[in-house]
């Protein structure tokens, strides 16, 4: 499996941001790391080496990102306002500075995004902000209230972020023609998190998969099981 090592100094964060690219070609896919989870978190538990016969096949090129959750939604020292303000400047990096590139490398115009656990969070929030850009968005056991993390306050950056907020009013059309995906297990305790956000898709009658399994709890041989069956329904986008 083709393998490389990225390395700028972000404008948007101004900071040094690290990733790891693997694959040739195919589709271009964005997998977040857990909570304050490095760029190689998914790597080394595995989840490339799960996915590899898509990577091989030119089938999928996965883009592993640095978080900077210990900047925003895990910063307990600055308010939610800042909390917020630092994850949409996340935001703005992820797709100027990865998919932006990704799409002139690849040819693919509309990417897919993936993540486990928090990065669950960061696959649902992107692709809901950017769905003209965003063809399939697999979510394993993620969650999606973010206010928890602002119990002093919401601004527009706050509300901007958190899914379970915005999509109640969101009516871009690109959302009905996405590739939604909420995976969890029976006994995870992303579960209701997962629910909620199903019944709001399914008010809107936005297509979606809540993909429940029976006995599972919120850990890696979950996601490592999860993550190759849901590349598998990729399809060409160019």
């Amino acid at each position: 499996m083709k393998e490389e090592y990225r390395k700028w100094h972000s404008p948007h964060l101004n900071q040094e941001c690290n990733m790891l690219v693997f694959g040739h070609g195919g589709m271009p896919l964005v997998l977040f790391p857990t909570s304050q989870g490095r760029y190689y978190q998914n790597k080394d538990e595995g989840m490339l080496e799960a996915a590899r016969w898509f990577v091989d096949e030119g089938k999928v090129r996965i883009y592993c990102p640095d978080s900077i959750d210990h900047l925003s939604w895990y910063n307990k020292d600055i308010p939610a306002s800042a909390r917020a303000y630092n994850q949409t400047c996340y935001d703005r990096m992820v797709l100027e500075e990865i998919v932006l590139p990704a799409q002139q490398e690849t040819g693919v115009q509309r990417i897919a995004t993936a993540g486990c656990s928090f990065g669950g969070y960061h696959a649902v929030n992107f692709a809901f902000r950017h769905p003209e850009t965003v063809s399939y968005v697999f979510s394993m056991s993620g969650i999606f209230d973010i206010s928890r993390f602002a119990p002093d306050g919401q601004d527009d950056n706050v509300y901007f972020n958190n899914p379970m907020d915005y999509i109640k009013g969101d009516n871009d059309p690109h959302l009905w023609r996405m590739g939604i995906v909420l995976g969890c297990g029976e006994q995870d305790v992303s579960l209701e998190d997962n629910r909620t956000l199903s019944r709001l898709l399914g008010d809107k009658n936005i297509s979606h998969w809540l993909d429940v399994r029976a006995h599972a709890v919120h850990d890696w041989p979950l996601w490592r099981q999860m993550f190759p069956q849901y590349l598998s329904l990729l399809l060409p986008s160019y």
